[in-house]
């Protein structure tokens, strides 16, 4: 078992998803808001007062995001418990520190998963490297080559991903599948990674042992598709996707409960 919290707990942060990040209302954050500045919706508890009704409410982004457990980190490890409105904290060094340990987070939930379906001494060694690294202080997270570790951890990901779909030969690897009509296309084991599915017709598809990796699936009509042995797939992902009770899911990901509404909406 990984010694490394990959969900968010936002109990055991302090708001930092809240405060550090910059907003912008063009990607469904109401306002432009820029890093350090708290959002206007933040309680004193740190809590989101509209957490309940955020998409009601014109904050589809943060029904979206998701910190994979980088939060809660950096909130009790990192900076052991020091909160953002502590006098003296430098909110930008936290704020950056907060970016770093959210893409090795990724990475490590990546990684785990590649060592689950293809295992490789390889991997298994890099995945400890790369827990390891969510360790360091704030000043070895900043002054972490965060790009050579990512280029090993992309080349780790692209073998496993080979192992997995075989020689399956349909690849769509960063294609600009943007608003596409894709049902009745076989996918099934196909390269989509890094590609743009804004979007997309993918309604009945098969995923199976599709490669998903950092592929752009907002607005993605995946209802009724199979996802379930989907490869490299995220929360971040599904949340920004359409979806509906048909819709299957691999093990570890939640249907988001906005899917209902949309599944509502589309039937009236």
């Amino acid at each position: 078992m990984i010694p490394l919290e990959l969900a968010a707990d936002c109990g055991r942060c302090a708001g930092l998803c809240c405060v550090l990040a910059p907003f912008r209302a063009a990607d469904g954050f109401g306002v432009d808001k820029p890093s350090g500045t708290p959002c206007s919706h933040l309680d004193d508890a740190n809590r989101c007062s509209i957490h309940d009704r955020l998409r009601t409410s014109g904050w589809p982004g943060c029904t979206v995001f998701d910190c994979f457990g980088a939060g809660q980190h950096v909130t009790q490890s990192t900076y052991a418990g020091t909160s953002w409105r502590d006098p003296g904290v430098d909110r930008s060094e936290m704020a950056a520190v907060l970016s770093v340990m959210r893409q090795l987070h990724e990475a490590v939930r990546h990684l785990d998963e590649a060592q689950r379906r293809a295992p490789d001494p390889a991997t298994d060694a890099l995945l400890a490297r790369v827990v390891a690294l969510t360790d360091g202080t704030p000043t070895e997270l900043l002054t972490l080559d965060l790009g050579a570790v990512m280029a090993d951890v992309g080349a780790a990901l692209r073998v496993a991903s080979a192992a997995v779909r075989g020689s399956r030969p349909t690849d769509l690897a960063r294609a600009d599948l943007a608003g596409r009509d894709l049902r009745g296309r076989d996918l099934r084991g196909a390269d989509l990674h890094g590609a743009l599915l804004l979007r997309a017709d993918l309604r009945d598809c098969d995923l199976a042992e599709a490669d998903l990796l950092g592929a752009d699936v907002r607005d993605a009509d995946l209802r009724g598709a199979d996802l379930s042995t989907a490869l490299f797939l995220t929360q971040p992902q599904v949340n920004g996707a359409v979806g509906d009770g048909r819709t299957l899911l691999p093990v570890g990901l939640e249907r988001p409960g906005h899917w209902s509404t949309q599944e509502q909406s589309t039937q009236e």
